[in-house]
C-alpha cells in the first residue's frame, strides 16, 4: 500500500514538471520574435512580411541587377545583387529585365499552423512545430528566378496583315527559315480599328469594331507562344480618324475650329486630353491580358508642325508634358502585367535638341520605357545627317550613327534601344529598292551598337529572306 501511494504521488509530481516544462515551452515560443529584421539597399526589411528574391541570368548564374519583381500592384527592383525582398499577393510573382524573356513563378505558401489540442502531446507537438516554423522564417534562402537572355529580331504586321492568312503564314515561314523571332502587330492600327473583339465601350462607339480581322486572340497568341515568337502590341495613339471625327471635343481643330486633317486628309485626337489617354490606356492593358510581351505605343507624339490647336498652348514644353505625361499614366497603369512597354520615336528625335515640333525628347521619354525605338529609315531623313547628304547610300552610318547619339544624350545603356529598319523601296531620294545590301547594312549596324534587337518595317507587310541569316539559333 505504501508503495502505491509513493508511485501515485511520483507519478503526479512527473505530470506536474510535464505540464510546467510545457508552459515554459509556451512562454518561451511567445517571447521569440514572429520575424527577423534584415537589411537591404541600407533598409531594414520585415521577413516575415517580405520575402526574399533573387534574380539570376540562367546561363550564366549571375545575379541581374535592376531586374522588375512584381507581385499584384507591388513592385521592386533588385539591387546589385539581384536581390530584393517582396510582399507576395497571391501565389505568383513576375519578373522581367532589360534583355530577357519576362516571366512568372508560382509561389507555394507555408502550412497554417495547426490550432492548439486539449492534449498534452498534441500541445507539445504544436509548440515544437510553431518554433520550427519561426526558425525556418529566420534562415529561409531566397526564391531564385532564372531569366533567358532574348534579342528580339521582328517584323511588322498590319491591321489587315495579321488577319491575312497569306501574309501572316508567309511571315511564320520566315521567322522559322531565318534569325527572325518576333512580331510587331497592330492592335490599333494607323486608321484606328481593333482587330480583335474589345470589351472597351469606346471602341465600338467610335466604329473601331467594324472589321474584326483577327477572330481569336487568344488564339493566335497561343499558337506564337507554342512557337517561341516574342508578341508586340502596337498602338498606334494620337493619329486616331476615328475617335476624332465620332468625338469632335477630342480633336485637334484649325484655327477656325473645324477638324484638322493630316496630309493623308487623317484626323487626330488632342494629346492633352485624358479620355484619349485613358482609351489608349485601356486598350493596353486588355491587350497585354491576352498575353503580348510588349506593348509599343506609336504616333505617341503631336501632329507635324503646322497651323492646329489643341485645347492648351502648342507650347514646347506643353508638348513634351503631355507627351511624357501619358507615357508616365500608362507605365502605372501596366505595371501589374509584367508587360515591357516601348515606344517608336521619330528618327531625328536622336539629333535635334528640341522637341521636333511633337513634343518627343530623348531625355523625358526614356525614364517611362524599357526600350527606345527610334525609326532610323534612311528614306526618312530627307535632310540628311551631318556628313551624309543621301541618307539610302549610306544605311550602315544612318543606323550606326544615329543610335551612338541618342546613347551619348541619355547615357543609357545599348541594350536599352530597339531600332526600326527600313524594308521598303526609297520615297525620298533615287527610288531604290531595299535589298540584301541594305537591309543587312542596317542589321549590322544596330548588332555593332549592341541594340536589344531590331525591327523591319514594310507597310505592304511583304517581306522576303534578303538580308537575313538563315536557320541561325534563336
Amino acid at each position: 500500500m505504501l508503495i502505491w501511494v509513493k508511485k501515485m504521488l511520483m507519478s503526479k509530481r512527473r505530470k506536474g514538471l510535464m505540464i510546467l516544462f510545457i508552459m515554459l515551452l509556451l512562454m518561451l515560443s511567445l517571447l521569440i520574435p514572429k520575424y527577423t529584421m534584415v537589411y537591404t539597399n541600407g533598409k531594414l526589411v520585415d521577413r516575415s512580411v517580405k520575402k526574399p528574391i533573387k534574380v539570376v541570368d540562367y546561363y550564366t548564374g549571375k545575379p541581374i541587377e535592376g531586374a522588375l519583381i512584381t507581385s499584384g500592384n507591388d513592385v521592386e527592383r533588385a539591387d546589385e545583387n539581384g536581390m530584393c525582398y517582396m510582399k507576395i499577393e497571391g501565389n505568383k510573382v513576375a519578373v522581367r529585365a532589360y534583355g530577357y524573356l519576362r516571366t512568372e513563378q508560382m509561389i507555394t505558401s507555408p502550412q497554417e499552423i495547426k490550432s492548439l489540442s486539449s492534449t498534452l502531446k498534441a500541445i507539445y507537438l504544436s509548440l515544437r512545430e510553431k518554433v520550427a516554423v519561426i526558425d525556418e522564417q529566420m534562415i529561409t534562402a531566397p526564391l531564385e528566378i532564372k531569366l533567358v537572355p532574348f534579342t528580339p529580331k521582328a517584323l511588322y504586321l498590319s491591321f489587315y496583315g495579321i488577319g491575312d492568312k497569306t501574309l501572316r503564314e508567309s511571315a511564320l515561314k520566315l521567322i522559322q527559315e531565318t534569325e527572325l523571332n518576333a512580331l510587331v502587330i497592330d492592335v490599333k492600327g494607323d486608321r484606328g480599328m481593333l482587330p480583335y473583339k474589345s470589351t472597351i465601350p469606346l471602341a465600338a462607339e467610335v466604329g473601331a469594331q467594324k472589321i474584326i480581322t483577327v477572330k481569336d486572340m487568344s488564339g493566335l497568341i497561343k499558337s506564337l507562344k507554342e512557337k517561341d515568337i516574342y508578341t508586340i502590341a502596337r498602338i498606334v495613339v494620337f493619329k486616331d480618324n476615328l475617335l476624332a471625327l465620332k468625338r469632335p471635343d477630342l480633336a485637334v481643330k484649325t484655327q477656325s475650329g473645324e477638324i484638322w486633317r493630316d496630309r493623308e486628309d487623317l484626323a487626330w485626337v488632342d494629346p492633352f486630353k485624358k479620355e484619349v489617354w485613358d482609351y489608349n490606356i485601356n486598350i493596353a492593358v486588355e491587350i497585354a491580358q491576352y498575353g503580348f510581351d510588349e506593348i509599343q505605343f506609336d504616333y505617341v507624339r503631336f501632329p507635324d508642325p503646322s497651323s492646329f490647336q489643341c485645347s492648351m498652348p502648342n507650347t514646347m514644353e506643353n508638348r513634351v508634358k503631355a507627351i511624357s505625361g501619358f507615357l508616365l499614366e500608362a507605365k502605372k497603369r501596366l505595371l501589374p502585367y509584367n508587360v515591357f512597354l516601348s515606344a517608336d520615336i521619330f528618327g531625328y528625335v536622336c539629333w535635334n535638341l528640341n522637341d521636333t515640333y511633337i513634343g518627343q525628347t530623348l531625355e523625358e521619354l526614356a525614364p517611362h520605357l524599357d526600350y527606345l525605338s527610334p525609326m532610323l529609315y534612311p528614306s526618312g531623313f530627307q535632310y540628311g545627317i551631318p556628313g551624309y547628304r543621301i541618307p539610302v547610300t549610306n544605311p550602315y552610318e544612318i543606323v550606326y550613327l544615329a543610335l551612338k547619339r541618342a546613347q551619348e544624350r541619355t547615357n543609357l545603356p545599348a541594350i536599352r534601344f530597339r531600332p526600326w529598319l527600313q524594308a521598303f523601296r526609297d520615297y525620298a531620294f533615287d527610288g531604290r529598292i531595299f535589298e540584301e545590301k541594305e537591309i543587312r547594312d542596317q542589321i549590322n549596324a544596330a548588332e555593332k551598337f549592341g541594340s536589344h534587337g531590331w525591327m523591319l518595317w514594310n507597310p505592304r507587310n511583304i517581306y522576303s529572306g534578303d538580308g537575313l541569316k538563315r536557320d541561325a539559333p534563336p
